[in-house]
């Protein structure tokens, strides 16, 4: 029989996890539980048939009721320049309409509010959810893409600290 897995703290973890880089990225919604939005790092691709994100949302945030609610979410992969628009979507003192204030938005075919400026835009309905710990795992179906600019550098999260990840030039 093997030993137990020793306790990990949560500081211990959260340390580990800074290390980890991450693009910054906004996801909103808009539906009957009203507009929300926040700033998550803890987004990926599941699969590409269909097409399909996951995202992490504590269930403990103020906004997780109108996510689980409405059902629609934007994705808004950040640039370099938006630091202040992420810091006001991760502020706990802002309410939600105060949030987006910040940056130009339209309304995606979904109902969901997409950034104007975002390096891309990934508008999505939610197809499952999946509980782990304190957080529930959104499965997102994309229904329709929107690229921004080609000269804008993905912003990212590394270090508890923000960086730009330079675009490379290919060559064909």
């Amino acid at each position: 029989m093997s030993a137990p897995p020793p306790d990990i703290s949560v500081d211990a973890f959260r340390a580990a996890m800074s290390r980890l880089g991450a693009p910054v990225v906004v996801v909103t919604t808009d539906g009957p539980e009203g507009r929300h939005g926040l700033t998550v790092s803890a987004v990926c691709s599941v699969s590409d048939t269909p097409p399909t994100l996951l995202v992490c949302l504590n269930r403990t945030n103020r906004s997780y009721t109108a996510f689980a609610g409405n059902h629609v979410l934007g994705f808004n992969i950040l640039g370099e320049g938006d630091q202040a628009l992420a810091a006001a979507f991760a502020s706990s003192r802002l309410q939600p309409e105060e949030r987006f204030a910040h940056g130009t938005w339209h309304q995606a075919l979904t109902g969901a509010p997409l950034l104007d400026r975002a390096v891309v835009s990934l508008d999505c309905t939610v197809e499952a959810v999946h509980v782990s710990g304190t957080h529930d795992v959104l499965m997102c179906h994309v229904k329709a893409i929107r690229h921004g600019a080609d000269d804008i550098d993905l912003l990212t999260w590394f270090d508890r600290r923000f960086h730009a990840l330079p675009r490379t030039k290919t060559t064909e």
